[in-house]
């Protein structure tokens, strides 16, 4: 099978080099090689079933058309700001510049006019000022909300055009091994568990997602694909009444708040704030199982959840965070019995576990019906959860009532982030005709930045 580019992945970043090189009146062939299934058959059964009941041969909200991000809470941020370090490598106004762009894409496919986190002038002086004063910085970061539910309906349309427009789509089908010869990458091996192929094409874009960062990885040390250890987040997802985010929800929709908290000063951030949501389940490759949030457009619940995460960067010698992260989610796992752990954050500052009983008497009932009640500091690292705790009560001077006793937090939360791979401003790898994408590159983080990579991508093999 030869084409003229081959995909792997389809994430936002795979989704929009095609969808660019079509807008840009490329006549190449492509190719989007997919091991999950098409976004209109992509189905969660828990709706049904009431728990996870942790799907083989992978899990339906990570993997198939439109990537993990499309299936979480659907949300596009509109800064460059934010969605991890692109701006550094290609700069900052061509990053803000590309986010206008591609957000008008996402409106031309039915993404919600609507933006939030707009005006409010005042009141956001106030939460500002209050983030000042606990020693927090917020980053303004405009909103457009997708939804959980409406991001699906807005990816089958995008799967559509592509469709209709010659993009042919290889569904069920993983990727194995690269074809190299020298430093030249040929194509690659993909095979559907029944049998293999070869797939030869001039350029070979690698696009798979957090989900397939370790997977990348292990790819770059086999190949001599240029890399450097990246950075993983480990933490925990904070779910509060809605009555307690009122005002942030309202004003900024997103609050995105960043501290360094004594004495270890890692970078501790929020992430994914969810109002009206529901926390939810994810499983990843060996059944590790990771806690998410979602947030639909329609559906709505009494409480508001968001992440709290610890950024982690590994020196030498250590070049292991991937499989590090993996650990700790590992062992949490274990005292959950499989199961995400849940602990009031009260019972946390008492050294205490929180027992089941406990949460039917609590102001805030957990969204995650299936979430076992146990101690999530015994598989914390200690440096992780003191950060934490830190970064929590310092939210609480901005948002009065976020550090109450019965607070939740769910674990493990975990951000994996390959190992980031070095290239050029226009995303050349040290391998001719490989290119790495998206959060599995180590260069983004959310739908929104993953996209852009990908029209920076398909313009640029579009004029080749």
């Amino acid at each position: 099978m030869n084409q003229d580019v081959v995909i792997i992945g389809a994430g936002p970043a795979g989704i929009f080099t095609a969808l660019e090189m079509l807008k840009k009146g490329s006549r190449k062939k492509i190719l989007i090689v997919e091991k999950g299934r098409a976004v209109e058959d992509r189905r969660c059964p828990k709706g049904k079933t009431g728990q996870c009941v942790n799907c083989k041969p992978y899990c339906h909200i990570t993997t198939g058309f439109s990537g993990a991000g499309a299936f979480s809470d659907g949300k596009l941020s509109l800064s460059c700001e934010v969605g991890g370090d692109l701006p550094n490598l290609v700069g900052a106004d061509l990053i803000q510049e590309t986010i206008h762009y591609t957000d008008q894409i996402y409106l031309e496919f039915g993404a919600d006019s609507h933006i939030e986190g707009l005006g409010n002038t005042d009141e956001v002086k106030a939460i500002r000022k209050r983030a000042i004063q606990a020693g927090l910085r917020l980053v303004d970061c405009p909103i457009r909300h997708l939804g959980t539910e409406k991001a699906q309906d807005l990816y089958y349309a995008i799967e559509q055009y592509l469709l209709q427009n010659g993009v042919e789509l290889l569904f069920g089908y993983e990727c194995t091994n690269l074809l190299l010869e020298g430093d030249v990458c040929r194509g690659v091996c993909v095979t559907n568990g029944r049998e293999e192929r070869e797939i030869l094409a001039a350029c070979t874009v690698i696009a798979t997602g957090r989900r397939g960062a370790d997977w990348l990885e292990s790819l770059c040390a086999e190949h001599n694909i240029a890399h450097q250890p990246g950075t993983v987040d480990i933490g925990v997802r904070v779910e509060v009444r809605n009555e307690v985010m009122e005002t942030v929800n309202r004003v900024l929709y997103e609050s995105k708040l960043v501290g360094y908290p004594k004495p270890f000063k890692n970078k501790v951030r929020t992430f994914c704030q969810n109002p009206g949501g529901f926390v939810s389940q994810e499983n990843y490759d060996n059944d590790l199982a990771v806690v998410n949030g979602h947030s639909y457009k329609e559906l709505k619940s009494d409480n508001t959840n968001l992440a709290i995460l610890c950024s982690h960067n590994f020196s030498h010698p250590f070049n292991q965070p991937i499989a590090y992260a993996q650990r700790v989610g590992e062992l949490t796992n274990m005292l959950g019995a499989g199961h995400i752990m849940v602990q009031r954050f009260g019972d946390i500052l008492d050294g205490k576990r929180t027992w089941q009983k406990e949460l039917a008497f609590s102001n805030v009932r957990p969204t995650l019906p299936d979430a076992v009640a146990g101690d999530i500091t015994a598989a914390m690292p200690y440096r992780a959860m003191t950060n934490i705790i830190h970064f929590i009560q310092a939210m609480d001077q901005v948002v009065p009532g976020f550090a109450s006793t019965e607070t939740l937090l769910y674990s493990p939360e975990l951000k994996f982030y390959s190992n980031r791979v070095k290239m050029d401003e226009e995303l050349n790898t040290n391998i001719t005709g490989l290119y790495c994408l998206g959060d599995s590159s180590g260069w983004t983080r959310g739908l929104m930045m993953a996209s852009v990579m990908g029209v920076l991508m398909g313009r640029r093999l579009a004029e080749d």
